[in-house]
């Protein structure tokens, strides 16, 4: 069954990992999808070139946003999903606050967080005008505890993506509007490109989840494409862990 079939989404981070499959997988559930991300246009993408518009264009740019939604708009008729999958992980830059240069910090937060609230400022009026919609904002475990090598700055901001959807669900829920969040683990996905040149880290991470393996991008859209359909239509302003059981670890 076409789940998806005549509705339309807002998938950002939609030139690959997550992104790239939760839009993919939307258009095979009969979605049309405006994919939104900075990098170049993906090689394959699913379903009739009339199902998909790709933008490549930065989330920090809230005028970029506004003309990507105007777009979305104009080609499909309105938008029905928001799925915020962008984000950045900056190893080699986001450290400790007592230390990390603040300007980075100001660059994680607006790409983490920040670009949530341009895209919800533009999307949320389109819901409106559609009787109802529903989005999914990722944020991350990372956000749920400390770390002796820290990522300041992107926990902070997916910690706010948190509290910015809890905020969301309850301010639209009169408009029949769902706001949830996916808490993934650590996964198979380009932000953990790392884990090529050390597959050492890879297979240890694996281990300490109780499902004995490391999460996919098809784990992550099949989560996302659940709390976006109206089977989670009694859901909203929650968190979603889709982590193999790492945080019920004792």
């Amino acid at each position: 069954m076409l789940e998806f079939e005549n509705r339309v989404a807002f998938v950002t981070g939609a030139g690959g990992g997550m992104g790239l499959q939760i839009a993919s997988d939307l258009i095979e559930a009969g979605a049309r999808v405006l994919m939104f991300d900075l990098k170049p246009v993906p090689a394959a993408i699913p379903g009739k070139p009339e199902q998909s518009h790709y933008v490549q264009a930065d989330l920090t740019d809230e005028s970029a946003v506004a003309a990507a939604v105007s777009s979305a708009v104009d080609l499909f008729g309105g938008i029905d999903y928001l799925a915020n999958v962008a984000g950045a992980l900056w190893f080699d830059r986001d450290r400790s606050a007592l230390e990390m240069d603040l300007d980075v910090w100001d660059q994680v937060m607006a790409v983490n967080l920040k670009s949530m609230v341009h895209t919800a400022r533009h999307v949320v009026p389109q819901m409106r005008a559609r009787g109802g919609g529903a989005m999914v904002h990722f944020s991350s475990t990372q956000c749920m505890r400390g770390d002796p090598a820290p990522q300041d700055a992107y926990q902070a901001a997916k910690a706010g993506v948190v509290a910015f959807s809890k905020s969301l669900a309850i301010q639209l829920a009169g408009d029949n509007i769902r706001s949830n969040v996916i808490y993934p683990g650590p996964s198979e996905s380009p932000m953990q490109d790392r884990w090529k040149a050390h597959p050492d880290a890879r297979a240890a991470t694996a281990s300490a989840i109780p499902l004995g393996r490391v999460g996919t991008v098809e784990d992550m859209s099949n989560a996302c494409l659940f709390l976006l359909s109206d089977r989670a239509s009694f859901i909203t302003g929650t968190e979603l862990l889709v982590d193999g059981g790492l945080q019920a670890r004792p």
